[in-house]
């Protein structure tokens, strides 16, 4: 069978001999892989049979400048995405600070006029047709990446504490961002489809580490009818495509809504906050997981056995029926060990071996 088939089959639950796994390293590791291989393509090197693409914009940072009339004395440093938000350097690693350009903006006329990216002009869908076709003829599934879906981009825009308050107080302010940003993911969509994309990863972060960010009937209000227009469109494209969901944290009050709209795969199960093998006893018949290794403590802090025997059990618990990508709930940041990057590879790879693949 081709490396295509055999994540079809595991991700539809038709087989549990074979994990598929997928894991991405922060720049740090990134030199370190580099530093050990020769190498800089980690993801063929491992042969991980899932990849995503993302479509990059053509704007440079000159083209971004004209937002700076949006924040109030911004610093001398700062640069501008296509979308306004402001961006910092961070004092760790490769982590940045953001800043929120509509976050003085009082009326839905303001937020109607603010200059948003084009979704053709501003983004080079040439080069992920290219991507894609390249990345299928080497028998990898290829899924678009739309990450910050609906509330994450609106947030990060608005500033977190301003659309919260939009929502409760002020929803006509809420519904006018959430309406554009949900357009220009509808026209992402479309174009990510023309492109031959296998699946889709949507998502936002709503869960902090021990409930929702909200309270779900807020979630429902807002979110979740603008999500499922997004699947429905993807879907009504092209029926055959898969549809992860990303949330970090705990989102376990919302799961059952999520399969409601068209969810197929629940990323990451992020099992500091949420029991992978709880989860997967309630939805495993209609959810495949990935994730389930967590970040936050075997990864970065246990030993090599101890990352071998957590994979091992959940290949055997959560992966039973078929239906796991075992992979970190997150980045691998610069304190994991490298050694238990390989602890966790070789586990997946052992399961992999012994049923003969």
């Amino acid at each position: 069978m081709t490396k295509r088939e055999l994540f079809y089959d595991a991700v539809k639950r038709k087989r549990q001999d074979y994990i598929p796994f997928d894991f991405d390293l922060c720049p740090a590791l990134e030199e370190e892989f580099e530093r050990r291989t020769g190498l800089s393509d980690y993801k063929r090197y491992y042969g991980m049979p899932l990849r995503f693409c993302y479509v990059p914009c053509r704007l440079k940072e000159a083209d971004n400048q004209h937002f700076s009339q949006y924040y109030q004395n911004p610093p001398a440093k700062m640069t501008y995405s296509e979308w306004g938000i402001g961006i910092l350097p961070g004092s760790v690693a490769h982590f940045v600070q953001m800043f929120h350009p509509m976050e003085h903006l009082e009326t839905p006329a303001q937020i109607k006029e603010y200059p948003y990216p084009d979704p053709d002009r501003d983004y080079d869908w040439d080069r992920v047709h290219q991507r894609v076709a390249a990345l299928k003829a080497e028998d990898t599934v290829v899924f678009a990446s739309m990450g910050a879906t609906i509330f994450e981009l609106s947030w990060v825009l608005r500033s977190m504490e301003e659309l919260f308050i939009d929502m409760v107080d002020r929803p006509e302010m809420a519904d006018t961002l959430l309406d554009i940003i949900l357009k220009f993911k509808l026209d992402f969509v479309e174009r990510y489809v023309k492109t031959g994309v296998d699946g889709f990863q949507f998502g936002d972060d709503v869960g902090s580490q021990l409930d929702l960010m909200m309270s779900p009937d807020l979630w429902r209000h807002y979110l979740k009818p603008r999500l499922q227009k997004v699947i429905a469109r993807a879907k009504e494209l092209n029926p055959n495509l898969l549809i992860e969901y990303h949330s970090d944290g705990n989102i376990e009050r919302i799961i059952p809504d999520l399969i409601e709209v068209g969810v197929e795969i629940l990323n990451p199960v992020q099992p500091e906050c949420m029991d992978p093998f709880k989860i997967k006893q309630l939805y495993g018949d209609r959810l495949t997981f990935r994730g389930c290794l967590g970040t936050q403590t075997v990864m970065p802090f246990g030993k090599p056995d101890e990352v071998r025997e957590t994979c091992e059990k959940l290949i055997a618990d959560v992966g039973k029926g078929g239906g796991l990508i075992l992979s970190p709930s997150h980045v691998l940041e610069p304190e994991v060990p490298w050694e238990n990057i390989e602890a966790y590879i070789q586990a997946v790879q052992s399961a992999n071996r012994k049923a003969g693949y």
